[in-house]
């Protein structure tokens, strides 16, 4: 998996979908602050890019989930991903909501998706899991059977770790903070003195820079 987040990695760097700037850090919506920023919408920007992204999705699907039989995509963001590698694989698709439609049927779960069937999430960014998580925990109140959880990018933080071993439900990313950094460091973009800082926002991010 080494080569795989490195090479991902790369990709994900040269197309501005990564930026780390821990002298200059960004602010998230939760308040908290930070020397990332992912985006990982710009991929579908970049046909080189995505097609790779969804090919390396589809390579460890057969290889860790060869009797999947439905492809889900986290709303918003992993729902064109998780339409790319459901189409490469010839698998129905579904996509789970953060939160019920207030109109109409109310759906929670957009498409068909019987009871029992074996599925496999596509997620495109995971910090604490929480999230992802609920979409998982959709699926399985509603009868599917959620083989593992795979994402393009996870920020490596120690809740989520715990999160998914809690769920029991194995997290498979293509990218990954720690390999980030590697990245960063060999590339020059970021400084060896600059690394500590960036390791301890990892561990608490919610105290990081105060």
């Amino acid at each position: 998996m080494q080569e795989i987040h490195v090479e991902v990695t790369k990709k994900l760097v040269q197309i501005n979908t990564i930026k780390i700037q821990p002298s200059n850090p960004f602010t998230w919506a939760s308040g908290w602050k930070a020397p990332i920023y992912c985006d990982n919408r710009k991929i579908l920007s970049y046909p080189e890019a995505r097609t790779f992204i969804r090919d390396q999705f589809v390579k460890l699907i057969r290889e860790q989930y060869p009797n999947a039989e439905v492809i889900a995509g986290v709303a918003t963001g992993a729902i064109a991903h998780g339409m790319l590698v459901a189409q490469e694989l010839g698998l129905p698709f579904i996509y789970v909501r953060s939160k019920p439609k207030d109109h109409g049927l109310e759906n929670l779960i957009e498409g068909d998706l019987k009871a029992g069937q074996k599925v496999v999430i596509i997620e495109d960014l995971v910090s604490t899991g929480v999230s992802s998580l609920k979409a998982a925990e959709a699926i399985s109140n509603f009868g599917g059977d959620v083989l593992g959880m795979m994402a393009i990018f996870t920020y490596n933080f120690p809740v989520a770790k715990e999160n998914f071993e809690k769920a029991g439900i194995e997290l498979t990313t293509l990218s990954r903070y720690k390999t980030l950094i590697e990245v960063a460091l060999e590339s020059g973009e970021i400084k060896e003195s600059q690394v500590e800082s960036l390791n301890q926002w990892r561990q608490d991010p919610a105290n990081w820079g105060k």
